[in-house]
């Protein structure tokens, strides 16, 4: 069985099941390029082992908190025409194969805790005898934590948009930030097929590619619905083209039913 490890080799697998070189499959290169990209894409944002949890940080610079005191340049008027609305530049830049973030460490020095913080009293409150403890409440309050990190530590709300690639940080910038501190970011980063090539083998990978660039064949095709070729053979895009969407449903429907990892809160 044919095992790709490069996007060529998934381009030539997917050609072969559908025919090649008995048949000819009427579809550029770029449209297979393009069929098995959509793949990966979409392998990468809904497929549990397509993106990775890392811990990245970031190293604060004064243009960043120079920065983030000002206001953008665009500004938006409301309809009444007598107030004036800008935006905050708090934000750091984000790489592009980040596809989530969670939220970032606490800024608290936790090295300096004792016995009689808060948050060791209350854990030393809830383990006085773990043997009587459910483990299940025990998990669930710690599932909680960061919650109560942000009402007893203030921890800093973020916002986050995967198509601006920016993460904004709302806290104060003049005071709560320091030149050369490291921000560190819990968030979820898409894998390189071209690093980790055990991608272009993945079942539902090369199941979804072939029914893609089947797809686009069977489109190709319906120009000529009813074209009589030598031989007395007739072109049926129409077929060809419903079979892939019938194909691509059952596996979308498979992928988020079966291999995208549910909500924290369907878990248990």
């Amino acid at each position: 069985m044919a095992s790709p490890t490069s996007k060529a080799e998934l381009k030539e697998y997917c050609l072969r099941r559908l025919g090649k070189p008995v048949l000819e499959i009427n579809v550029s290169d770029d449209q297979v390029d393009d069929a098995i990209d959509y793949t990966i894409q979409k392998f990468q944002q809904f497929h549990y082992e397509g993106a990775e949890r890392v811990y990245l940080k970031h190293q604060v610079t004064q243009d960043v908190i120079d920065r983030a005191k000002g206001t953008n340049d665009t500004s938006s008027v409301s309809k009444a025409g007598n107030d004036t609305w800008k935006e905050g530049n708090g934000y750091i830049e984000v790489p592009d194969h980040i596809t989530a973030i969670e939220g970032l460490f606490s800024f608290t020095d936790k090295g300096t805790r004792n016995m009689f913080d808060i948050r060791y009293q209350m854990r030393l409150n809830d383990l006085y005898d773990f043997t009587s403890t459910q483990f299940y409440h025990y998990y669930m309050i710690q599932q909680h934590l960061e919650t109560i990190d942000f009402i007893l530590e203030g921890i800093k709300p973020v916002r986050y948009s995967q198509v601006q690639d920016r993460l904004y940080i709302d806290f104060d910038w003049t005071t709560d930030a320091l030149v050369d501190q490291y921000i560190v970011i819990k968030c979820w980063r898409a894998l390189d097929p071209n690093t980790w090539t055990e991608i272009y083998n993945q079942m539902w990978v090369k199941d979804y590619a072939t029914a893609k660039i089947k797809k686009q064949w069977g489109q190709n095709l319906t120009k000529f619905s009813g074209v009589q070729m030598p031989g007395g053979v007739t072109l049926n895009g129409e077929m060809i083209y419903n079979d892939a969407v019938e194909e691509l449903k059952i596996l979308d429907e498979q992928l988020r039913t079966t291999w995208e990892t549910p909500p924290l809160d369907m878990i248990g």
